[in-house]
């Protein structure tokens, strides 16, 4: 059997560069260590740092009742209020958000102070919009099917600035910007779509094109992936989406000649590779 990785899969360099953050967090034993969020979507990963002590903080409520603590910032990043509110309870702030996303926080502040209301391609929430809205104001909208487009409260001759969630599938926001310039005027188009995600995408539907089963490896809340899933999906019919290799079902792939392999960016290359050791020996 022929078994095919994706060169892209597996950690991007904001998530890596999160996750390491916080197992420095670990070490130190003067503050309790806390993320704002899962770290990552990846339910190993986040459950090995509970393990060894890390806690995570599920909403701005509970954020108010911190003090004295270390808190983490994920790749994802997060809104304005939410940075106001650690600095106000005196917690020492890590911030682990992936300067691309850092990049789009800048445009959402920069084009909001120039008079233009935000539009956001994108799911309106995961926690990267969440907190890409967090640094626009109240007029700012979230857009993800085309049929949402039609309907958007926005005056004829408005001036619009569209930016992306950076794991957005490309296709889809092209269209959508299309759609856009049909229905208004005056509109400033940033793509802001990672590149990593971009090459990623390209390389997962060149690859499930020409196999007879695809394994897409990642966390079930990972937008990312669940993107990578339905673009291989497309390409072939047998796509399989696993967490772990304990999610595989053999029959899957044993009477297919060739297997491809990709996965989210919030996969641990360990997990990438026990599926692909398996498949390679097993098959």
């Amino acid at each position: 059997m022929e078994v095919i990785v994706a060169k892209t899969a597996g950690f991007c360099f904001g998530v890596e560069r999160a996750v390491e953050k916080v197992y420095e967090q670990i070490e130190r034993k003067d503050k309790t260590v806390y993320t704002y969020g899962p770290i990552i979507h990846n339910e190993e990963v986040v459950k090995d740092l509970e393990e060894k002590g890390v806690k995570v903080i599920h909403s701005e409520e509970e954020l108010q009742e911190i003090h004295d603590a270390v808190i983490v910032i994920r790749s994802h990043g997060v809104g304005k209020r939410v940075y106001d509110i650690m600095e106000a309870n005196g917690i020492e702030i890590v911030d682990a958000t992936c300067p691309f996303v850092k990049k789009i926080h800048k445009i959402a502040r920069e084009q909001n102070e120039a008079g233009r209301r935000l539009i956001i391609i994108g799911n309106e929430s995961h926690p990267e919009v969440e907190g890409i809205k967090g640094w626009g104001d109240d007029n700012t909208l979230v857009v993800e099917t085309p049929e949402q487009v039609v309907t958007l409260p926005v005056l004829k001759g408005e001036k619009l600035c569209i930016v992306s969630q950076t794991t957005f599938n490309y296709k889809k926001f092209q269209d959508l910007v299309e759609k856009f310039s049909k229905t208004r005027y005056d509109i400033l188009v940033l793509n802001t779509i990672c590149n990593a995600t971009q090459e990623r995408q390209v390389e997962a539907r060149r690859i499930a094109s020409k196999v007879d089963a695809m394994i897409v490896i990642g966390g079930r809340n990972s937008s990312n992936t669940q993107k990578l899933y339905e673009i291989c999906q497309r390409e072939c019919k047998n796509t399989y989406y696993i967490q772990t290799l304990g999610d595989l079902d053999p029959e899957c792939v044993n009477s297919v000649r060739s297997v491809g392999i990709t996965a989210g960016a919030s996969t641990p290359n360990q997990i990438i590779e026990e599926v692909h050791t398996n498949v390679r020996i097993k098959f």
